[in-house]
């Protein structure tokens, strides 16, 4: 048998799934209980209204009405209970509003030639037919011993004005 492999992996995945059995049992006990303790509160709330509407009539109906909620909890206690349903409240659908869509501004771009430095700071700028005169400053700071370094041309948009 291989190192690092379970020798019983079949047992182990048993284990697993009853124990995963056993949580969805629990939780689900949970949740009925949950539910039954709503539903006696909402038993004791009609009990105790209609108490209230026998008050009204005859003053011997509050001894009667205990007796009665006492036969009443003991018949809930050995009666089984019945799963009920969870309702889920209903999502309202909002009807979608339509958006306005904005146009974007539309920004005219025009193409300029730029006169580089070697740390790419714009020197010069020359219009888009003037490319021969854009090269030739290009090469004259180039050939310059004062401001040294490599100068180069390139194409740039910038918006119109």
């Amino acid at each position: 048998m291989a190192k690092g492999r379970p020798q019983n992996r079949k047992e182990l995945r048993a284990q697993y799934d009853a124990a995963e059995k056993r949580k969805k049992a629990r939780e689900e006990e949970e949740i009925e209980e949950e539910e039954d303790e709503e539903d006696d509160e909402d038993e004791d709330e009609e009990e105790d209204e209609d108490a209230e509407e026998g008050d009204d009539s005859d003053g011997d109906d509050e001894e009667s009405s205990d007796e009665d909620e006492d036969f009443g909890d003991d018949d809930d206690e050995d009666r089984p209970r019945k799963k009920k349903k969870k309702e889920k409240p209903k999502k309202e659908v909002k009807e979608k509003k339509p958006r306005k869509s904005r146009a974007a501004k539309v920004v005219r771009m025009r193409v300029i030639w730029g006169v580089f430095s070697n740390s790419n700071q714009m020197v010069a700028k020359y219009d888009y037919p003037k490319k021969k005169d854009a090269e030739e400053d290009a090469h004259k700071r180039t050939t310059e011993k004062k401001t040294g370094g490599p100068y180069f041309v390139q194409p740039v948009k910038e918006p119109i004005e």
